[in-house]
């Protein structure tokens, strides 16, 4: 490829024919603002905060879209691009409610930061402001268009990136607003709960619906014991909430705050990830001897995934494997077995998860999950949800024990159920444990290396017993697309499929803190944090799902065996077809 040299406020520089000037900047050490903007999924243009002057050229030019040539002179901080900045901020702001004390995103909020930098005047430009209700219809989203800036950010993930394309831009002008069809709410539309557009937006038009104060509740309750269980990706990402940078593990850390905030027990849901490993891998197997079973078998782990399987693609339903996710399996087990082991009545037992995922506030709402007739969830919040109740409850995280341990007696989990975090753990955790089942040796190497990596889509095959055995992983809901259109078509090659809602898997789900986009350009957020999910278990001696001591008591005083009558009636369940509209 030919290069260009051009310079930046007079440093040369030398970036591959087709660059932007946003990137041809940053490489000559110059960061250009933006809103709109986010590599890989938004080059909207519609901001206007990246301008920049070009010599002899009297027209400011967007840098996010304007391609670099050759000679060609950039300056991003004259006084003609400072004030122009500051002018449309200034007018952003003018049709924005500014209650930033009470928004969740005050202090992580991009159009916040740029107001401070630039010394806006919020109150400069008076006049007429759009006014819009709240849809806050459904129990894991709120939308609020009040502090919408129309970077369209939201739109892309969602049209471009998980096509599920339930928003858009609507109307023209000031009235212009992002919108789902017919102006519905969310939870009118064929939204998956995937919370990829909270991740995304630059301000707080978008959050998680707030669990807090359910949980408060159930923790002052004397008549209830509470217990909390927290997902594999969780402790890989809550750090950065607390000033650590990404990629940091607080597990230890994570536990002794959820402790110190009063929960009774303190479990870790890696140990439901194992016990779905020998439900979801006994499945397989059964079907793969089946020759009328449907097949290729798809993973059920991802509640966003679900719903939009549910939505799009009811026909391959039976194609999904029955088993309860992970958090569902945990809560069951608790209502059932724990409840038993300790004699306390389901009822009185209160069962909280801590998920990097706003779709598993939706998914303890769901029919069929209720082992011990009573929910098998109360309540799940979001990472950053146990960042703000850790902040309100005044605990200093970084005093924290990092050596704090989960509780016994059920409480811990494989790294084989803790790599469930990152795309491809699922499929990786269940090859350690199947082809050890169905061979009946130990495996030298388990690092199925071929299912790792960010890649949107990846394919391996194995051999098992002389047989080829073709998997796939696919993350992020557009390429699940294409895998889901090639089972429809009757083309599929695979016999085992993993899929997760948000792109690199559950590290990086729509609950997970937020990372501003200046960071994510430069940064892959989900493989940074995956990092740490893979150096746990490289280090760990309990890396196989059907070696964890926990499972095997759980089978020999509960359940029997994998798949048995009662492991049906507690931890699998079923699926419905959902209308579009």
């Amino acid at each position: 490829m030919k290069n260009v040299n051009l310079k930046v406020n007079g440093v040369s520089v030398t970036v591959p024919e087709g660059t932007r000037i946003l990137d041809a900047a940053l490489k000559a050490g110059f960061k250009i603002p933006t809103l709109c903007y986010m590599k890989d999924l938004c080059n909207e243009s519609s901001c206007r905060v990246c301008v920049v002057e070009l010599k002899n050229n009297r027209k400011l030019m967007t840098a996010c879209s304007t391609v670099v040539s050759e000679g060609m002179e950039v300056l991003t901080n004259t006084p003609k691009v400072r004030a122009s900045r500051k002018i449309t901020l200034e007018l952003m702001l003018s049709n924005h409610h500014k209650d930033c004390l009470s928004c969740v995103r005050s202090g992580n909020c991009e159009l916040q930061a740029l107001s401070a930098e630039y010394g806006c005047d919020a109150s400069k430009y008076s006049g007429t402001m759009n006014e819009y209700d709240v849809d806050d219809a459904t129990p894991y989203l709120v939308r609020d268009n009040n502090k919408c800036i129309l970077c369209r950010r939201c739109v892309a993930s969602c049209n471009k990136v998980q096509t599920v394309g339930v928003i858009d831009a609507s109307k023209r002008g000031f009235a212009t607003k992002i919108a789902s069809p017919f102006d519905k709410s969310l939870g009118e539309v064929p939204c998956v709960a995937c919370g990829q557009c909270i991740n995304v937006c630059p301000t707080g038009a978008l959050r998680e619906k707030d669990s807090i104060k359910d949980v408060e509740k159930l923790l002052a309750d004397p008549s209830k014991t509470v217990i909390v269980g927290t997902a594999p990706s969780v402790r890989a990402a809550l750090g950065e909430e607390f000033g650590y940078p990404i990629g940091t593990d607080t597990e230890g850390k994570m536990v002794a705050a959820l402790k110190a905030i009063g929960f009774d027990r303190v479990f870790d849901v890696d140990m439901a990830a194992d016990m779905t490993i020998m439900e979801e891998g006994t499945e397989f197997l059964s079907r793969l001897n089946d020759p009328k079973a449907a097949m290729p078998m798809i993973t059920s782990c991802s509640a966003g995934w679900i719903r939009f399987i549910e939505f799009n693609y009811p026909e391959l339903l039976p194609n999904l494997s029955s088993c309860k996710s992970p958090q569902q399996m945990f809560g069951a087990i608790m209502k059932t077995y724990y409840a038993k082991k300790t004699g306390i009545d389901p009822k009185d037992l209160a069962v909280v998860t801590i998920m990097p995922c706003i779709a598993k506030k939706f998914e303890l709402t769901r029919d069929d999950q209720s082992a011990a007739g009573v929910p098998d969830i109360d309540a799940s919040l979001t990472t950053r949800e146990l960042a703000k109740m850790i902040k309100n409850y005044g605990i200093d995280f970084k005093a924290l024990d990092a050596k704090t341990e989960f509780d016994d007696p059920i409480g811990k989990g494989s790294t084989a159920g803790l790599i469930f975090g990152a795309t491809g753990g699922v499929m990786e955790a269940a090859l350690r444990t199947v082809a050890e089942t169905v061979t009946g040796k130990t495996l030298d190497n388990i690092d199925f290396k071929a299912v790792r990596g960010t890649k949107g889509i990846k394919e391996a095959s194995v051999t098992l017993n002389g047989k080829q055995i073709n998997i796939a992983v696919a993350s992020g809901l557009g390429n699940a697309r294409k895998l889901m259109d090639e089972i429809k078509a009757g083309k599929s090659k695979y016999h085992f499929i993993e899929i997760m809602a948000c792109p690199g898997g559950c590290v990086n789900g729509g609950g997970q803190p937020i990372v501003d986009s200046a960071t994510r350009n430069v940064v892959d957020v989900a493989k940074t944090r995956a990092g740490v999910l893979y150096k746990k278990d490289r280090k760990d001696v309990l890396r196989r799902s059907h070696e964890n001591p926990i499972v095997k008591t759980l089978y020999s005083e509960f359940f029997g065996e994998p798949n048995s009558h009662k492991a049906h009636e507690v931890l699998h369940t079923s699926y419905v077809k959902r209308e579009k509209y």
